[in-house]
């Protein structure tokens, strides 16, 4: 199985990598990165790509392709809904009507976020610009569309958020995380779980939609 990864340097990215690597299933990762990441590996190929409005450029690289785990995003703190949905929907498209056209037999998993609004309605402009991309990825004939939607996410294996904020409530809350899953397991998954679950997806037969914390936590 050959795979696309998007994201890569990101947390989930991090993890969805290192399951990719590890799995005997998957024989190829083929990452996209703006800049090199120094990461080395049998399985690795990464693709160094500074617009990722246009791929034009690196369509040659792009084919022959099984599934794509799409792991890029942003928070929309301190955006307008005009910027957030070009970096969360544009940006997204972008990718994934390339992917299409050149892979239609393909797989795309992509990291939503718990909360997204699927009626496009709501009052939380975050969670209606997800539900946008959502529909708007489920629109495309891809052999399958898998949504993934989780929400607090503990970190494994070294692997840490880029944003500071994160880093810091990862820190202070650590200590409990393993009681908040024994209490309540469906209130969150780890990135190695929510990795193996993009891989299980990619891999299987499921229809398209979407995967909730329990979902992920079960695949």
């Amino acid at each position: 199985m050959k795979v696309l990864l998007f994201g890569a340097t990101g947390m989930i990215g991090q993890g969805v990598l290192r399951e990719c690597l590890l799995d005997p299933r998957i024989d190829e990762v083929r990452s996209i990165v703006r800049t090199s990441s120094g990461t080395t590996h049998p399985k690795l190929t990464e693709i160094v790509h500074g617009d990722f409005f246009d791929y034009a450029a690196i369509e040659d690289q792009l084919t022959g392709l099984d599934a794509c785990y799409f792991c890029l995003g942003v928070t929309s703190a301190g955006l307008t809904e005009e910027a957030y949905h070009r970096v969360t929907v544009d940006l997204t498209l972008a990718a994934a009507t390339v992917l299409c056209r050149l892979n239609p037999a393909m797989t795309f998993g992509y990291i939503s976020g718990a909360g997204a609004d699927s009626s496009e309605q709501g009052r939380i402009m975050w969670a209606r610009v997800k539900g946008q991309v959502e529909n708007a990825l489920l629109r495309l004939p891809f052999r399958a569309v898998y949504l993934f939607r989780p929400g607090a996410i503990r970190p494994l294996h070294g692997i840490t958020s880029r944003t500071r904020l994160y880093r810091t409530l990862y820190l202070l809350l650590g200590p409990f995380l393993p009681l908040l899953k024994a209490v309540s397991p469906d209130s969150l998954t780890s990135t190695e779980q929510l990795g193996k679950a993009m891989i299980h997806a990619g891999l299987g037969d499921l229809p398209s939609g979407v995967l909730e914390m329990r979902d992920i936590n079960r695949l």
